[in-house]
């Protein structure tokens, strides 16, 4: 939509930082009305998402990770970037279903693409949804995670959505976006 009055023309970008993770862009932009100015945002990989359901349906997967951004353990879902050689989405759902909770799925769908905080950065989420989820093993978590796997009740879940209690972006927008069929 490069053709909308409301698009702002790029004049120059660069990137300003760079972490394992993530990068901060830098673009010279010009607004609509001429005005020329810099705007940054956060540049990342895809991410994956996964609400995995046990067999049975009434019981989910969930995850405790500390959150240092926040300073506290979050709740919520299996999540992460799609690394470089991964040409399915749904591959990039189930590894980290695998390495963040030990548990592998009987099969994956595919619930909504979303792009969660676009006024900061161009992140990319999809989220998945899992069936017949079963341990598979011991969770096999990168350098930089602390994660704990429980199950919960999926009822129990939305509830905890509902009432606030889970904060977790990710995890509330898969509960609503599941509940809304």
């Amino acid at each position: 939509m490069a053709d909308d009055d409301l698009a702002w023309e790029t004049l120059d970008t660069e990137i300003d930082y760079r972490c394992p993770g993530f990068e901060v862009r830098r673009d010279d932009v010009a607004l609509p009305d001429g005005t020329e100015t810099d705007y940054h945002h956060v540049e990342e990989v895809e991410t994956v998402v996964v609400l995995p359901f046990l067999p049975g349906g009434d019981e989910v997967v969930l995850i405790e990770e500390w959150r240092q951004a926040v300073g506290r353990v979050n709740r919520g879902l299996p999540a992460g970037g799609v690394e470089p050689g991964e040409d399915h989405l749904e591959a990039a759902a189930r590894r980290e279903l695998r390495e963040e909770t030990g548990y592998t799925a009987d099969s994956l769908e595919h619930l909504c693409t979303t792009e969660p905080v676009n006024g900061i950065a161009d992140s990319l989420h999809h989220t998945f949804v899992a069936r017949g989820c079963e341990p598979a093993g011991g969770q096999a978590l990168d350098e930089n995670e602390s994660i704990r796997a429980l199950t919960m009740a999926y009822g129990e879940l939305v509830a905890a959505v509902r009432e606030g209690e889970i904060r977790d972006g990710r995890a509330a927008l898969a509960v609503s976006r599941y509940e809304l069929g």
